[in-house]
């Protein structure tokens, strides 16, 4: 036997079975191809060394993490596919007396090939375009365009050994099936279908409860904070409840379809149902993965792009004043010193200070208890009370706004940021006040949209009740106490670069009493960072993601097609017309296609609350454009999606009609 046998051999059975290892090998090339650019992108200098470079490498670093574990399951699911139309092939291979050894080195030179082509076509391309991403991502974090090319020797290495691992696993996994089946198993091994499936009572009532837990969670969450505790929970349970539905519940629907007995015995509806009901189990579970990655999609690049668009606005919730500083001294007497020495930096440079804002505060974080406020807590049950509260002044508030309101020495104004404040009274301490009046507008300081808790601003009646507070506050507190400060906001219409310049003369004047300041132009590209490189890894993710849903979909109408070949043609000999047999197909796949992208949907539906609690998290407060984005991103997907139903119903309808 010539020792090139069995990688000739290896190689024909490729080129023979081309319509399942070409879609495989196209997925390999790009997942390697995928996550060569952004392990690239992660290791640039370049990059990191820009301002909000820290930020941009983290978020590629866990991009390239989920790239690599999405890839590697991916591959080994729908090797699976692959080895379940070559079970056949494998045991005509016995019969004709060729050993197991013999097979498991056919296996092992296929998968050798497919593992080369891979990595070297996918690092090739990698290396093609991961200049045009990088330029991309840059355009889209606003950052200057760098020429040159970069190669990181680093990428490439972990791209090796990540997908050497990977075809490993699947090159044993193979061998695991093909030793531990007999030739007549693996003959019949592409031909097994499914029993005709029981319903599962127990299994369906856990996909209701689940399903419902889920949904439960999105639609009454009403804190942020709580949202991002929950969100985790609320995700596995929808994706149990999915999986438990889609196997269980279509069962019992295709049971109770087949039992009306006018829908079902017409030719197309009693193949469909029979055919579907067969193979059920196996079916729900391609269904679901559909699903479930349908909606990771939609989700993820609605969100992106809807944090994106926004950006500028939330930069203004951030940020609303150009400069913000708090001032540990908090007396009248040294904020108009500082006020006076701010308007002379600003008249130096010819620039008039536009809507300057200050006012004495005192602010400290505490757990809401019904009407109380008592001391914070570090248990994670109570984290979803937390709010950070902010005591103003009456004077102050009326001074900022030109209002004339009074209140009595137990009444307090008060506005909230997230979550509302419903009650008529607010106990803080050992004091109890009155709400006189539930606030719609206030000028926040900004570094509240930084809080992932929500916050109240209390407007008491004098200066004098926030002394008190915050002698109380000092008492429970000890060591963690906060003090009271004076915030000063200022607003400058100028380019970024002279804002900056601006920013570092106000410092030093205040680098004995600042506590903190901010810059709205100085934090300008660390947002971009943030956000941009959110869009980025929404798009690269989402893109990702919807390959493997095609692919998924494409495999399973392939299978599907010759598993029902021959029950078509028996049909078709018994009387059914081809014209019938082409509208039971038309039916049978559009029910496939349609059924995920509803459920999928209908899991939006249900999440939109729960997203938009979530985006509060990142200061986007604009439901109607996340409203916008997440119908443009289904409408998009949807035309995606019915152009892969035209192929794969034609390809399935070729197999069938053979």
């Amino acid at each position: 036997m010539s020792k090139f046998f069995f990688p000739k051999l290896a190689g024909q059975n490729i080129k023979k079975n081309a319509k399942f290892y070409l879609p495989y090998l196209l997925t390999g090339i790009a997942t390697v191809m995928m996550y060569f650019i952004i392990a690239s992108l992660a290791k640039n200098q370049s990059l990191q060394q820009l301002t909000g470079g820290g930020i941009l490498s983290l978020m590629l670093n866990l991009g390239s993490f989920i790239v690599a574990l999405f890839s590697a399951t991916f591959l080994l699911y729908t090797n699976s596919f692959l080895m379940k139309r070559r079970k056949k092939e494998f045991g005509l291979y016995s019969i004709l007396g060729m050993e197991k050894n013999h097979i498991a080195t056919v296996i092992f030179f296929e998968t050798l090939f497919v593992a080369v082509i891979s990595m070297v076509a996918g690092i090739s391309l990698g290396l093609l375009c991961s200049k045009l991403v990088f330029l991309a991502l840059l355009k889209l974090l606003h950052f200057p365009v760098q020429l040159g090319f970069a190669f990181s020797l680093q990428a490439m290495k972990n791209t090796l050994g990540l997908f050497t691992v990977v075809f490993l696993f699947t090159l044993l996994n193979n061998l695991v099936q093909v030793y531990a089946a007999q030739p007549i198993e693996l003959l019949k091994g592409s031909s097994i279908g499914e029993k005709e499936p029981k319903i599962k009572w127990l299994l369906t009532l856990l996909g209701i409860l689940s399903l419902g837990g889920g949904y439960y969670i999105a639609i009454t969450v009403e804190d942020p904070l709580t949202a991002i505790i929950l969100f985790f929970i609320a995700v596995i349970l929808v994706i149990i409840g999915t999986y438990c539905l889609f196997i269980s519940g279509s069962i019992a629907l295709l049971k109770l379809l087949r039992q009306n007995k006018k829908f079902y015995y017409q030719a197309r509806h009693f193949v469909s149902i029979s055919g579907m009901l067969y193979r059920m189990k196996q079916n729900a579970t391609g269904l679901a993965n559909i699903c479930i990655l349908s909606t990771m999609v939609l989700v993820m690049l609605s969100t992106t792009v809807c944090l994106y668009v926004g950006m500028e606005d939330i930069m203004e919730k951030r940020y609303p004043k150009e400069m913000m500083f708090e001032l540990s001294d908090y007396s009248d007497q040294t904020a108009a010193t500082v006020i006076s020495e701010i308007e002379e930096i600003l008249q130096a440079h010819q620039l008039p200070a536009s809507q300057l804002t200050t006012y004495r505060c005192l602010s400290f974080a505490s757990l809401k208890q019904g009407t109380m406020m008592s001391a914070e807590t570090s248990n994670l049950s109570d984290m979803g009370n937390m709010r950070e509260l902010y005591f103003i002044p009456l004077q102050d508030y009326n001074r900022i706004y030109a209002t004339s309101f009074s209140l009595a020495a137990d009444e307090i104004m008060l506005y909230s940021n997230r979550s509302t404040y419903t009650e008529a009274t607010l106990s803080v301490f050992d004091s109890q006040y009155k709400v006189k009046n539930q606030l719609k507008n206030w000028q926040d300081n900004g570094f509240d949209a930084a809080q992932m808790v929500s916050s109240h601003y209390v407007i008491v009646s004098d200066f004098s009740v926030l002394q008190d507070i915050e002698q109380k506050q000092m008492a429970v507190y000890g060591e963690n106490r906060a003090n009271l400060y004076r915030y000063i906001g200022v607003d400058i219409d100028a380019e970024d670069a002279v804002c900056i310049d601006l920013y570092h003369d106000i410092q030093d004047i205040m680098r004995t009493s600042a506590l903190y300041s901010e810059s709205r132009a100085e934090a300008r590209s660390e947002f971009y960072s943030l956000y941009g490189s959110l869009f980025f890894l929404g798009i690269f993710l989402g893109a990702l993601f919807l390959m493997a849903t095609v692919l998924i979909i494409y495999y399973k109408q392939i299978s599907e097609g010759y598993d029902d070949n021959e029950r078509f043609q028996i049909m078709q000999k018994v009387g059914m017309s081809k014209e019938e047999v082409g509208k039971t197909i038309k039916s049978q796949v559009l029910a496939v296609f349609l059924l995920p992208l509803v459920v999928a949907c209908l899991h939006l539906a249900f999440a939109f609350k729960f997203i938009t609690k979530l985006l509060s998290l990142f200061a986007m407060t604009d439901r109607a454009l996340f409203a916008i984005c997440l119908m443009a991103t289904i409408a998009v997907f949807a035309v995606f999606y019915a152009f892969v139903y035209l192929v794969t119903s034609r390809t399935y309808y070729r197999i069938v009609s053979n």
